[in-house]
């Protein structure tokens, strides 16, 4: 029963990920405002209203991070022709160096002889005349009871239509567009509703239960805040030094870059390569070595100062959870919902295992977990 349920759980969370992933969006970012309203309710604003001050604020925050991008990016339209005329030079190279390997290879492997030119191949054998007469009369005949020879007929698969194709994409897209629509709603409802929701959850609830169901929700609420805030933290700060280093040699449009280089490079084991995908893109139209050396250099510095030194202080003291709980997460969620599985593998796992470190009868597990 154990193993069918957890069956079960799984094929709910693939199947249901659209819907599950905007939840557990939701539920993230209203603990991360929670501290906010908290802070308003202090000045004598109602739960109501505090939330909707502070989802307001927060959606005014996005729609001026928003309104950065799009103006750096309508900036960087007008210098679109060099960096596609370097993006086309680059692939000719890269085009010419794989035909001179093979060219190498084929004169390596190859033998003289045949590079030179095919030798002739030898005449093809003369059939053996018939024994049964000559001329154009000369054939075998076939028996009257023979049947004739079937046909094989092949049924050729129609083409999947362009139209099908743009209509899954796209509707996969607008699911997405639709769910993420709710996130602003439900994250209102979540903060607004808050003590509401709590106490009729523990109003259900008798004796030990309820004080071991409200220490684990506390519990889940501190570890996932604690979890994104380091990790805010240290994004902003290799933001603020890669900034400061690609500020130095004149990075085209470093203001943009350096945030999306800093904040990628939290990925777990990948984000080394994609922090240096940002600058060595914005360092395409200056062809210069040296550039894309020093890039590469300041980003694998910045990456492994945060990843040895910063990331234990801001986030692995909060988390507690050992490398392979990690590893195993990180496939087990990216498996489920991909990217963003990725991203929220983290914090999920160590939710669950803020959940077993607060129910008596589940802390084996979390010490499992833990490191």
């Amino acid at each position: 029963m154990g193993i069918l349920a957890a069956a079960a759980a799984v094929a709910l969370l693939y199947y249901g990920r659209v819907f599950f992933i905007t939840v557990v969006i939701a539920i993230i970012i209203a603990f991360l405002l929670e501290p906010m309203v908290g802070f308003f309710m202090k000045l004598r604003f109602p739960r109501g209203l505090a939330s909707f001050v502070v989802c307001s604020l927060w959606l005014m925050f996005l729609y001026f991070v928003g309104l950065g991008l799009y103006t750096e990016g309508v900036a960087m339209m007008d210098d679109l022709p060099a960096y596609s005329e370097r993006i086309n030079q680059l692939v000719d190279n890269a085009s010419l160096r794989v035909e001179h390997f093979q060219e190498n290879i084929y004169r390596a492997v190859v033998p003289r002889r045949f590079q030179d030119g095919v030798e002739p191949l030898p005449p093809p054998p003369e059939p053996a005349p018939s024994s049964s007469g000559r001329g154009r009369n000369n054939k075998k005949k076939q028996p009257d009871n023979e049947p004739p020879p079937i046909q094989e007929v092949r049924v050729r698969p129609e083409p999947t239509p362009v139209f099908n194709y743009i209509y899954g994409y796209l509707r996969s897209f607008y699911d997405v567009l639709l769910m993420a629509s709710f996130v602003p709603f439900l994250v209102y409802f979540i903060l607004s509703w808050r003590d509401h929701l709590r106490g009729r959850l523990l109003a259900m609830l008798e004796g030990d239960t309820r004080y071991t169901v409200s220490k684990a929700l506390d519990g889940v609420a501190e570890m996932v805040r604690a979890y994104m805030i380091g990790n805010f933290l240290l994004g902003l700060l290799l933001s603020i030094a890669s900034g400061l280093l690609f500020a130095v040699v004149k990075l085209p449009y470093w203001i943009v870059v350096a945030p999306m280089s800093g904040f990628l490079s939290l990925a777990p084991y990948i984000g080394m390569p994609l922090a240096l995908i940002p600058p060595l893109v914005a360092a395409l139209p200056r062809d210069l070595p040296a550039l894309y050396l020093y890039l590469t250099a300041a980003v694998a510095m910045l990456h492994l100062l945060a990843l040895n030194l910063l990331y234990p202080k801001f986030v692995g003291s909060r988390v507690h959870l050992n490398p392979l709980v990690v590893t195993i997460a990180l496939m087990f969620w990216g498996t489920l919902w991909g990217g963003i599985g990725l991203l929220l593998a983290i914090p999920l796992t160590a939710a669950i295992k803020a959940i077993f470190d607060n129910v008596a009868s589940l802390q084996h597990y979390g010490r499992l977990l833990g490191d």
